[in-house]
């Protein structure tokens, strides 16, 4: 009689062990998946694109070069909406952004936030970006190739196609700045317009004797039969310059080891438009290839920002 109450009690207990393991081996293979996942956001890179395409375009702009980039990095890659180009910049300074589809201005500005921000891809077409000094026929200006030449613009009235635009107004102040010629020689106070297209109209009109302009814009405009060439035109093209292009922050690299950055930078070097899903990417970016850049490269734009109290 014990002995079947020992093996009773036995068996009880083993039975009750056995229940114990069982209502736990839940929580623990949920915390372990749970672990895994933490982990794997904690590694993904997240990246961002400056809002500079329609909506649509940006959507499926962005799904296909986060699969692209996990396929190429090996790494989960998170893609972070950005409303404007100041979020960018203020998301990138705190962190929260580690690769940065950006223009010329807002580069500047986080890499004057962050020490170690680099510039490491730009497309083509980012290293030969021009603008256009153009005149109303009443101005008496003719065209001219040499920069010192922009002195002629002294007196005149002119108006910019945006405050803060790179092409439109602070690029032709910085070619105008190494000419030595100021805000203040001009007649009457700058305008700065909404638009390229309102510039190009208003000299046009001859509201305002000279303007600045984006090249792409003004061709375009030329293209369509938007301009009278017979009032206005052209007198003066920029050097080339340099403006949008990806930033990467310096923390990626504790983050992904030695080497990451230049990982970063073969896997959009590798696009490949012989291969439709990667020349889709290259599409929505407007160009048939990307290229190597660095910061010496917007280091007249970050001279111009600081003239104007853009950035300290």
């Amino acid at each position: 009689m014990q002995g079947l109450m020992k093996n009773r009690i036995l068996i009880s207990g083993l039975l009750g062990i056995g229940l114990l393991l069982t209502t736990c081996s839940t929580p623990i293979a949920q915390t372990a998946q749970n672990i895994k996942i933490i982990k794997q956001q904690h590694e993904a890179l997240i990246i961002g694109i400056v809002p500079d395409f329609d909506p649509q375009k940006q959507q499926r702009q962005s799904k296909k070069l986060v699969a692209y980039l996990e396929s190429e990095l090996e790494i989960p890659v998170q893609y972070r909406t950005i409303p404007n180009p100041g979020a960018a910049v203020t998301s990138f300074a705190m962190g929260d952004l580690e690769l940065a589809w950006l223009d010329g201005l807002s580069g500047v500005k986080v890499r004057s936030k962050v020490r170690g921000a680099t510039a490491i891809i730009q497309r083509e077409i980012d290293e030969q970006f021009h603008s256009l000094f153009i005149a109303h026929k009443s101005s008496g200006l003719l065209p001219f190739n040499h920069i010192s030449e922009l002195e002629k613009l002294q007196g005149k009235t002119i108006i910019f196609s945006g405050q803060y635009s790179i092409s439109g107004r602070l690029m032709p102040q910085y070619f105008l700045q190494q000419a030595g010629i100021t805000l203040e020689d001009f007649r009457k106070t700058p305008r700065f317009s909404v638009t390229p297209e309102y510039a190009i109209q208003k000299v046009e009109t001859g509201a305002y004797e000279v303007g600045a302009v984006n090249e792409a814009v003004w061709q375009q405009q030329v293209d369509t039969n938007a301009v009278n060439l017979e009032e206005v035109y052209v007198i003066w093209r920029t050097p080339a310059y340099s403006n949008y292009h990806w930033v990467i922050h310096p923390k990626i690299q504790e983050k992904y080891g030695e080497g990451f950055v230049q990982k970063v930078q073969q896997a959009f070097l590798n696009l490949d438009p012989s291969i439709p899903s990667e020349k889709e990417i290259l599409d929505l970016f407007d160009t048939e290839r990307f290229i190597l850049t660095n910061n010496k490269n917007y280091i007249p734009i970050e001279e111009i920002s600081k003239e104007i109290d853009l950035i300290q």
